[in-house]
């Protein structure tokens, strides 16, 4: 069986970021595959630790990450300096998602 890795945005519908209160930005992973979203999930590629090194920051720095079967999703949450805070770039956090789009994702063939 072959592996290839496949940038995370050639693989999920929609890939997006939004605040989740002042001090946490959370990002949406979806499929409208469940057979992708499930072989995605089953990979190991979207973890904690794959993310904070997308983003370059702590992994104690990812507050959550979970699946949402039901939705076909994922779902992280992110830790951030109080919105608004003395060199805020992103008020709405509507620009977070963008580490994500390359993130690798090793698929079975």
């Amino acid at each position: 069986m072959t592996t290839r890795e496949t940038a995370l945005s050639e693989l999920a519908s929609i890939i997006r970021s939004k605040n989740a209160g002042p001090y946490r930005v959370t990002l949406d992973i979806l499929f409208t595959d469940p057979d992708l979203y499930r072989r995605v999930r089953d990979s190991g590629s979207v973890t904690k630790e794959t993310v904070a090194a997308a983003y370059g920051i702590d992994v104690a720095e990812v507050a959550s990450l979970f699946n949402v079967d039901m939705a076909n999703a994922i779902k992280v949450t992110l830790r951030r300096k109080a919105q608004g805070a003395f060199g805020e770039t992103d008020m709405y956090g509507c620009q977070q998602h963008v580490p994500l789009l390359g993130l690798p994702v090793a698929l079975s063939a």
